[in-house]
Formats: C-alpha cells, structure tokens, sequence
C-alpha cells in the first residue's frame, strides 16, 4: 500500500540575477523567572524578482506540539503576512528556553520590519565541520536492544554495551554579504539537541546562542542557526557529574568552526531563489498495543527477578568497598584468617552474595526506571492515535534554494541517519535537512530505531510508522533534485 499523498504543492523557480534580503531579530525570552542568557526569533527575507521567501528561526522547544508555542501559530504568522511572502520556513532550534507570551506579534514585526529593508547581496554557499561538541545518545547492547541516554534515567552498564549510533559533524553554511562585500546574514545548519544548560541555570538559547553570538560579534552579521537532524544527538559529555553543565564552551566551538569555514568563501556566480512546500502524508503507528504489552511483561518479568536481601544501602555500600578493596580477606585482618578461617570464609560467602543480590537488584531498578519512562509515552501517543480521525498524518515538506545553498525540511525530531541517508542520495555537498520546521510530531527515528526491541525515547515518543522513513527519504531527495534543477 502506497502511504504517501500529495496534497499541496506550491513552486516557485525565478531565474533572476540579483538576489535582496532583509533582516531583523527580536528578544523573545519569557523574563518572569530566572534568565541565563536571551532568546532570540530572528528573520530573514529573500526576494528575487516576483519571488519571496521567509526563514524564520526561534529558540524554542517546537513550532507546535510541545512548549508555549500553540499549534496555531505557523498558520496564524502566514495569515497575518498575507501577501509578503510566497513562503514561510520556521525552524526551531530546539532549545527549551521558555518564550514569551506574545510570540507571534513579535515574529509577524520581525518579519515586516527585515521586508521594509533589502538590500542587494552577494551569495556564497558551502559546508564545515564541527565533531568535538556532539555524540550519539542511543547505544546498541550486547542483546541487540537499544537504549538511550538521557536525563530521566540512568546508563546501562558499561559492559553491556556494544555500539553507539552516527553523528552528522557536517555544518551547511549560507553566506550573504553585501554589495561592498562586508557580511550581512550567516546561516549556520548543524544537528545536536541544544539541551547542555540545565533548566535550573534559567532561561537559556543553550550552545546555539552562543555559537550565533560568536559569529555575530565576530562579523557584524545577523547569525541564524537552523537545527538539522539532531533527533538522537546529544550534547558531549550530556550526563557527565564532574563538572556543572555549560553550553558555553559548545557554542563557542561551534561559532569558531563557522567562522573558520564561511572566511574561505568567495561570492559565488549564484542567485538562485527557489521554494516548495507539499503536503504530504505518512502512516500513523500501528504497533503501540504490541509494544505496550511487551513493555507490560518486560515489567512484570523485572519485577519478579528482584531478590530478598539483609541488607540496605547502608550496610551494602561498605560491605561492598571492603569485597572490592580486600577480595582475599573483606572481612576481618590477615591473621584473623590464619587460625580458625571456616566462620570467617562462610561470613564473606554470605556477605559476597548479599552484595551480589544488592547490585543485581540495582541494575534491575535502572532497567525498569528507563522502561516505565518510555512506557508512558507509548500509552501516551497510543490514546492521541486512538482519538485522530485517520490512518496518516499530513506533515509540510518544504524546500528552500538560496544560490549553492539548498535546504529540504520536515517537522519531526529526524534522527542523524535519516539526514546522513538523504545526502548521500542527493549527492551534493551544499544539500541539508532540517527536522523541527513548520510543526512537530515528536520523534521520526529510522525503520531500525522504530522496531527497536528495547526502549529509548526515539521510538517511543512516536505517532509514526516505520514505514515513514522510506516516504520521507524519497521525497527529500526528489526535492533536493529538483531545487538543483535536476
């Protein structure tokens, strides 16, 4: 059964030479509480000839779905732009900076305000990397299941694990510079969750803030940081306890790399301004009753395996340090053992297995922590499927060339396989794609993810199919293709 449908399409592909952008930025930050640095909506206004295309970014959690920001908005911020715009891109970076209340108005002058000032610019378009400030959060065991890593929830055991997933180091970069050749707008695409400022230092853009601060101080440009597929990149060194967590140093990393990439960059013969935008459908999960019921016997199974013990923590933790420490003699000194050593050898077999039993009940605990997380949003997302009214959900694909630079979205937390996939079939170096754009529908992780016999966020906080992959894959592709004129 063929899942995709075509429900709207809208083209543009002018072939003129001269390219006008305006550009203008709003502090969006909800100050009612503690503030660790700004929020930001920035806009950024193409023209070529009768064509107009509008790139909205804004540091918050979603366009949609989850956060302050209602799923109205991408419709009501098109409606109030009326004839302005052709089309509106708005890409979320993700980070779960809280925004003010009265987001759209501000977004809506943003815009009017960028439109009221083009100026002619020179195009350039290329790519960077950046590989230091980024790691897979999903680990392969050695049972061939899958778990994550994240806040809610310990890590396995070191020995279990086998593998850890790809991350994506590339960073598509979009240059505009002004006639006189000084920098105007930098567009900056890169794929990690921005979630390394902890909610207790306050409000924060976390390390895209910082990396578009860097850029913007060093340039003079308006920096905007579009969020690739980062639905399983994780920060490095996310869970780490030695140390307070700090987006800082990422983003600064992360903005020297931009810079480093976009000052080898010539303006480029160039000024190609295409957009697209379809709506298209993928198949609503199918698999949550199954899944919901494994999860259910796992629990129960877990449950059962927990063991009696003597002990608690208290007498556990140096029981533990003294079989650790002194293997040969834990319970009493040397010579204790050189005389009558039956009483104390049956003493340290019993403890032995009472710390044995105590680890074994502590790692069941973290298994069944992880497990009763991700239940929760299988039950979750199986009651939102129970109330939609059909099999699929309409999901915006759309597609923006900017010169060299080509861009192709989608509104789920794609994860980095999925991108990596589509731009080796596009087979262009300046070719990106963007999750978290004009709307949300939580988690899209690959076919693989999806049929995961474990349990990690990716393929439990889901409304979608496996199936959806391969939907999305090819159409990315066909769009990519035709932005490149092919």
């Amino acid at each position: 059964m063929k899942w995709f449908l075509f429900a709207s399409l809208v083209f543009a592909w002018p072939l003129h030479a001269e390219i006008l952008a305006g550009i203008a930025k709003v502090d969006i930050t909800d100050r009612t509480g503690p503030v660790n640095d700004p929020c930001f909506a920035k806009a950024l206004v193409l023209k070529s000839g009768e064509t107009t295309a509008v790139l909205i970014t804004v540091d918050a959690v979603a366009i949609g779905g989850i956060g302050r920001i209602g799923n109205g908005f991408l419709a009501n911020v098109r409606k109030e732009l009326g004839d302005l715009a052709d089309e509106v891109i708005i890409n979320a970076s993700h980070c779960h900076g809280i925004v003010r209340t009265d987001l759209q108005q501000l977004v809506v002058q943003a815009v009017k305000d960028a439109a009221k000032n083009l100026v002619p610019v020179k195009v350039s378009a290329g790519v960077g990397s950046e590989s230091r400030i980024s790691e897979n959060r999903r680990m392969t065991l050695k049972d061939g299941t899958q778990v994550d890593m994240r806040r809610a929830y310990s890590m396995p055991r070191d020995e279990d694990v086998a593998s850890i997933g790809p991350i994506d180091p590339q960073v598509g970069l979009l240059r505009l510079d002004r006639a006189d050749g000084t920098p105007f707008a930098v567009v900056y695409h890169f794929a990690c969750h921005p979630i390394m400022n902890p909610p207790s230092k306050g409000n924060s853009a976390d390390y895209p803030g910082f990396a578009s601060k860097v850029i913007e101080e060093a340039t003079g440009a308006m920096a905007f940081f579009v969020q690739g597929c980062g639905g399983d990149i994780n920060p490095v060194h996310y869970k780490e306890v030695s140390r307070p967590a700090n987006a800082e140093p990422l983003g600064a990393m992360l903005g020297a790399s931009v810079l480093a990439a976009i000052r080898r960059f010539e303006p480029q013969n160039d000024a190609t301004l295409k957009i697209s935008r379809e709506v298209i459908a993928v198949p609503r999960a199918a698999d949550f009753e199954k899944r919901i019921s494994n999860a259910e016997s796992e629990q129960k199974a877990l449950l059962a395996a927990l063991r009696p013990t003597n002990i608690n923590f208290k007498t556990f933790l140096p029981l533990l340090m003294q079989h650790k420490l002194w293997p040969e003699t834990p319970s009493h000194y040397a010579q204790g053992y050189l005389q009558d050593s039956k009483p104390l050898q049956q003493l340290d077999a019993d403890n032995k297995a009472l710390v044995e039993a105590y680890l074994g009940n502590i790692a069941i605990m973290e298994k069944l922590t992880r497990l009763n997380t991700n239940l929760a949003l299988l039950k979750r997302h199986l009651a939102e499927t129970r109330a939609a009214d059909k099999a699929t959900l309409d999901v915006e694909v759309c597609g923006l060339r900017v010169g060299g630079f080509k861009l192709v979205t989608f509104p789920g937390e794609i994860t980095a396989q999925v991108g990596l996939n589509i731009k080796k079939a596009a087979q262009d170096a300046n070719a990106h794609v963007s999750g978290y754009t004009n709307g949300y529908i939580y988690y899209t992780a690959t076919e693989t993810q999806r049929r995961n016999t474990g349990y990690a966020q990716e393929d439990c906080d889901v409304l979608v199919a496996p199936e959806w992959q391969a939907i999305f894959e090819t159409k990315a592709v066909e769009v990519l293709k035709r932005l490149s004129g092919l």
